[in-house]
């Protein structure tokens, strides 16, 4: 991944708003959501959900499929594991110091959930 790349992709997660919206697509895992249940679990008004989805989508932080009337949003986690993978890469100069398991991974995942959502 190109420094330019990742620099904008960590931009994007760096809004309150794109945060929690990608938090909670990565929650929903591979079922995703559609667009009018985030708005209503974030309370966010419907255009300012579609310009940071659309930030997000630019990046390739997140997909989007239409279903009929509505579009469903999926975080990309094969992006995000590219991306945490850009910033260790060479971590520890490159001896062992950390789990080799994907940030993405269920047990992660797991543990995650008794951090501090704020």
């Amino acid at each position: 991944m190109e420094t330019l790349t990742a620099a904008e992709r960590l931009a994007a997660l760096g809004h309150e708003s794109r945060l929690s919206i990608y938090r909670l697509l990565v929650e929903a895992g591979q079922q995703g959501m559609i667009a009018s249940a985030i708005a209503d679990k974030l309370s966010l008004p419907a255009a300012t959900l579609s310009f940071h989805l659309s930030h997000l989508s630019r990046v390739q932080l997140v997909r989007s499929e239409r279903e009929s009337r509505f579009i469903r949003y999926f975080a990309e986690f094969d992006t995000m594991d590219a991306l945490l993978g850009f910033l260790t890469r060479n971590c520890c100069q490159g001896q062992p110091c950390l789990p080799s398991a994907s940030a993405c991974s269920p047990r992660n995942a797991a543990s995650a959930k008794g951090e501090d959502q704020s």
